[in-house]
């Protein structure tokens, strides 16, 4: 159901003396509700730094040219979230040196950060879960295997503590919907839950250790595409004993989904309820146009629309706006917007020269920022 305007300003005065925020740790035993009006509204920013080295240039909706960071933050963006790759030999941005930079950024600016580590030197999702390289000699040897992922893991949040960029978020592992670190070809073949308890468990405690270390909280997340797979995912892993976590992140793109919008809450509410979890949408996008704006192919094109929502600067903004309430009403309480500012360059892809995204992202064609980045002001 929809809020009501009156309803929602009920509940904003119910629960104003008592609310939580995005930091707040949530006892799964607690009677208390959520406060409904807390909602976090985050963008994947991943590809920025790279954009901005090949010469890109962004503007904020009334032309002014403006640091990307700064046109996200001016806009009320709660979170950035930024992926992490091991050792990405293939190009110089999403290690731990870019990553540093991208989390030095958001955090001067006081946006909170979600790190994702993918556990692999290129991109991890629901088709492949590749080991890093240097990890491909014990892949076959999970306990020591496990050792490299936590030992991995809390050395990088080391660092970023000593530096003074902790993230407030740590997502272990990216789309995990098959077992994770595999190898060679990194090809989903089933889950062998014993092996994949024990490195998913690794990494959770890996986050909980270093929190507990620096003395600063971290919550912890785990992230699956689509909601249909986190339905039976999480029934699983839970009775293969994975369960010290905070967060069910998941993906919502609904032309790779069989769950509709309008469906979407009965899915939410039975994650959060069955699991007692928190939950937030951690990549969604929707695209404003059908024009590409370089050689590279764009992955979203007319089967991304969703009823009701033209493709369209207003339809983009609208469909953002109708999927937090969906969320809200599943009892979800974030939604990310993945690499809304992958704008077309003269740099290449591994497939392309260009941006695959440059339909999808909160920026016309010229670089200046769309109706659609109005999302995360709440208006």
């Amino acid at each position: 159901m929809e809020y009501l305007q009156t309803l929602f300003l009920s509940l904003l005065l119910l629960f104003s003396s008592c609310e939580l925020t995005e930091e707040s740790t949530v006892n799964p035993d607690s009677e208390e509700p959520e406060n409904p009006s807390t909602f976090i509204r985050g963008a994947d920013l991943s590809y920025v730094n790279e954009m901005l080295d090949c010469g890109a240039s962004y503007f904020d909706e009334a032309g002014n040219k403006e640091n990307p960071y700064v046109i996200f933050q001016k806009a009320n963006t709660d979170l950035v979230r930024v992926r992490l790759w091991h050792h990405p030999d293939w190009t110089d941005y999403s290690g731990f040196e870019d990553v540093k930079t991208a989390i030095s950024r958001a955090k001067a600016l006081g946006m909170k950060v979600l790190l994702d580590f993918h556990y692999s030197d290129d991109w991890a999702d629901p088709a492949k879960q590749k080991v890093p390289a240097a990890w491909l000699p014990v892949v076959d040897n999970t306990p020591v295997l496990a050792d490299s992922l936590y030992n991995y893991t809390f050395s990088v949040l080391r660092q970023l503590n000593a530096l003074g960029l902790l993230p407030e978020y740590v997502q272990v592992g990216n789309e995990t919907n098959s077992e994770i670190l595999r190898g060679p070809d990194g090809t989903n073949t089933g889950i062998n839950w014993p092996r994949n308890a024990l490195l998913l468990n690794r990494g959770l405690k890996a986050v909980r250790d270093a929190a507990s270390e620096f003395g600063k909280e971290i919550q912890s997340m785990l992230h699956i595409a689509q909601p249909e797979n986190a339905l039976w995912w999480f029934g699983q892993a839970t009775q293969n004993g994975v369960t010290d976590y905070d967060w069910i992140g998941i993906s919502y793109y609904p032309l790779w989904s069989d769950v509709t919008l309008e469906g979407l809450p009965a899915a939410v509410r039975t994650l959060t309820e069955t699991y007692q979890k928190r939950l937030m949408v951690v990549e969604t996008a929707y695209p404003f146009t059908l024009d590409n704006n370089d050689s590279a192919n764009n992955i979203l094109g007319a089967d991304a629309a969703v009823a009701g929502f033209p493709i369209s600067e207003q339809g983009q903004y609208d469909y953002l706006k109708a999927l937090e309430k969906k969320i809200r009403e599943g009892g979800g309480e974030g939604l990310i917007y993945w690499e809304p500012a992958w704008v077309s360059t003269a740099c290449s892809t591994q497939w392309g020269q260009g941006s695959h995204w440059d339909n999808a992202t909160l920026f016309g064609h010229d670089n200046q920022a769309n109706i659609g980045m109005r999302y995360f002001t709440g208006e």
